[in-house]
């Protein structure tokens, strides 16, 4: 579905990552650092090659969670971690693209549970967030991976944001916004894929972009044109 954009507005839906795009965090990474150095160090190089593209996201993300075993007082950390990294200037940008009447959504591979509370505090309702859920046993212990997980797979992005495109959830011009490989699968379903370095600058997905994108001011200009005060 393709909408009419106002003068001001260039993009009619906004798609954006979590970690390391919203959030100066990498939610895995985290964790990991939590059990410890020697964790923490294969958790970073698994993700690292994740985000990279060198191997499928779908080939380390159970692996690195059965690793990590993180409790639900670990989550409730990295959802404390998520509001305290916010990138500068998101939440002015975020309430800015919603007054133009922009439609947004977050799109992550992170932990749902981690990410709702910093997601409520900028404005996000719910199911404007799609992220990967986790069961937890009685005692707060990890359990597994609450499926279906799309978003755990390296094709998780498109798969969600093609579905919402098609119930109407997001209309176009629709613009992505991410970090990492995952994001930019997303070329070619968004009208146009921007690569956020305001945190990770990764030039195999740089490569891909139809865009760089520095800052939240800047995503703010980009979506609301050129003309757009910062």
């Amino acid at each position: 579905m393709t909408v009419a954009v106002s003068d001001v507005l260039s993009f009619a839906s906004v798609v954006i990552d979590v970690d390391s795009t919203l959030c100066g965090v990498e939610g895995i990474d985290f964790l990991a650092e939590r059990r410890g150095p020697d964790v923490g160090r294969k958790i970073v190089e698994l993700t690292d090659r994740a985000m990279t593209g060198e191997i499928p996201l779908e080939a380390v993300y159970a692996e690195r969670l059965t690793i990590v075993r993180p409790t639900l007082a670990d989550i409730h950390a990295l959802a404390q971690a998520y509001i305290e990294s916010v990138a500068p200037g998101a939440a002015k940008a975020i309430a800015a693209m919603r007054s133009a009447g922009a439609r947004l959504a977050l799109v992550s591979g992170g932990i749902l549970q981690a990410i709702l509370p910093v997601a409520r505090e900028l404005g996000f309702a719910d199911d404007e967030v799609h992220a990967v859920s986790l069961r937890f046993a009685n005692d707060g212990a990890y359990a597994s991976i609450d499926e279906p997980a799309p978003l755990a797979a390296q094709r998780g992005k498109p798969e969600v944001v093609s579905g919402l495109l098609a119930t109407g959830r997001l209309v176009r011009p629709l613009l992505a916004v991410g970090d990492g490989a995952t994001d930019a699968m997303l070329v070619g379903v968004a009208d146009k894929f921007a690569a956020y370095t305001g945190f990770a600058r990764r030039a195999s997905v740089i490569a891909r972009a139809d865009l760089e994108t520095r800052s939240f001011d800047e995503l703010k200009r980009q979506v609301l044109g050129q003309g757009a005060r910062s």
